[in-house]
């Protein structure tokens, strides 16, 4: 993924202009991924480095990448919705990339707050997979997600605690991919977050129906 693949632009969203960046891979294309982006209210945008490191990855795995602005952030108009407005934001960026791209499989991606909604988001639409890093169990209400959800999460991380993420996963009986010595941004690590993400997805390839 590089300059050259992105598009960055508004669309009409819920709350009125909605901030998207989109990078298309070369054809032909596996699916369409919409990436979350963190806490706006903490200053997360579409350029935060995890979420831009899964859209790379995904990218790279022939998908293409849409991201966007939350409400309130960047030139998306709007004010923080604590996830409601969150979640109608991102099936508007969704719907976009599938006017862009067409009707192909949906994988659904986030980073901490991010995470939470598209957990939400999986609710509502057919997801052919969701990836969630560091998910802000405990800050906010994130809901059970499919049994071949990928969730990542940082040993150190001080804003969300593992205890509470491995507290969620438990009763699904959901692995927990656990980076040993790595807080909640990555830091240092989102290439190897990247090659564990695109070894995870060639060696348990998705069995539509299973």
């Amino acid at each position: 993924m590089n300059p050259r693949s992105l598009e960055r632009y508004t669309i009409p969203g819920p709350a009125g202009a909605l901030e998207v960046a989109l990078n298309v891979p070369p054809e032909p294309l596996r699916g369409l991924a919409l990436v979350h982006h963190p806490n706006p209210v903490e200053g997360g945008t579409l350029d935060n480095k995890v979420a831009h490191t899964l859209a790379k990855v995904m990218f790279a795995l022939g998908y293409a990448a849409v991201r966007f602005n939350f409400r309130g952030t960047g030139d998306s108009d709007g004010s923080f919705d604590g996830g409601e407005g969150e979640t109608a934001d991102a099936l508007a960026a969704l719907a976009h990339g599938r006017a862009r791209v067409g009707d192909l499989p949906v994988v659904l991606a986030g980073f901490s707050f991010g995470a939470f909604v598209a957990a939400r988001v999986a609710t509502l639409v057919a997801a052919e997979r969701v990836v969630l890093v560091g998910p802000a169990v405990g800050r906010f209400p994130v809901g059970d997600v499919a049994p071949d959800a990928i969730v990542i999460h940082g040993e150190d991380d001080d804003v969300v605690p593992l205890a509470d993420v491995l507290a969620w996963a438990r009763p699904q009986a959901l692995p927990v991919t656990v980076f040993p010595g790595c807080g909640h941004f990555f830091h240092g690590r989102l290439p190897q977050l990247a090659r564990v993400i695109a070894g995870m997805w060639r060696h348990h390839p998705v069995t539509p129906g299973a």
